[in-house]
């Protein structure tokens, strides 16, 4: 595939090109369909097992930080299949340390792109959180744009614990090639994925945090504009001012950077 990764800040980003990137995916919905080593095959562990999936995490500034410090979000992470920077700092950051050219991708735009890549080769789709209602009208929204992309289910977030099994039952059966998670109501956030990521199917995972929003047409993402100047956390600041306290966290991310580029090989 045509992903490079590299550690920066002792964190694992993918170099990944636009244009690259329908190779990168088209890899991983091959890996999924790859029946299992026949080795497996022969400890007991067949095809009818849960086989771990391709999580794919879009990492932010902060994400990158709690990644250097929370074992089971670093976990995440460092397990990935794919991390993809969604951050301005990380991308001029990783220059300054590597001297490499990091791509940046708008969460929107990433997902926009690989349910067309799915769409073309005609792959399934799960959703997975968010109110009922909101739930609907992106399911609308995403079938009216990608027709040819098959939604084979959803489930609402505020589950129950004992409902938990039967939603993971339901989503490893469905067989999707992309399962779509958005924040409300999923315990545990993109943790939810972590912890449960081999109970599902082998597919890609994909924690989108509030991107059903965007597509129920409740929010609007940031413009271009906006997104390329790196500003697309200013508006965030303005509805909710405890974000400007990581102004704090922007000020040690740069004393990191200056540690690891003198002392640190």
């Amino acid at each position: 595939m045509d992903a490079q990764r590299i550690k920066f800040l002792n964190v694992p980003i993918d170099i990944v090109n636009p244009e690259d990137l329908p190779n990168v995916i088209s890899g991983f919905l091959a890996a999924a369909k790859s029946p299992p080593p026949r080795a497996t095959v022969l400890r007991g562990l067949d095809d009818r097992q849960p086989v771990k999936g391709q999580n794919i995490v879009l990492l932010s500034l902060s994400d990158l930080l709690r990644a250097r410090r929370s074992g089971e979000y670093r976990n995440y992470v460092c397990n990935a299949a794919l991390v993809i920077p969604i951050s301005k700092c990380i991308v001029s950051g990783a220059r300054f340390l590597t001297g490499k050219q990091v791509f940046r991708y708008m969460p929107f735009k990433f997902v926009i792109n690989l349910l067309s890549i799915l769409e073309r080769q005609e792959h399934s789709l799960y959703l997975l959180g968010s109110k009922s209602r909101m739930l609907r009208k992106a399911e609308k929204n995403i079938h009216a744009t990608f027709p040819r992309l098959n939604i084979v289910g959803r489930h609402e977030g505020g589950m129950r614990k004992k409902e938990e099994s039967d939603v993971i039952q339901a989503i490893r059966k469905s067989s999707a090639a992309l399962l779509l998670v958005g924040k409300g109501g999923i315990r545990g956030k993109e943790l939810w994925i972590a912890r449960n990521s081999r109970k599902i199917n082998s597919g890609m995972r994909l924690w989108c945090s509030d991107l059903f929003d965007v597509f129920a047409e409740r929010k609007h993402r940031p413009s271009d504009t906006v997104f390329n100047m790196g500003l697309e956390g200013l508006g965030l600041c303005f509805r909710n001012p405890l974000r400007f306290f990581r102004f704090f966290s922007y000020v040690r991310y740069k004393l990191l950077l200056l540690f690891y580029k003198i002392f640190v090989r």
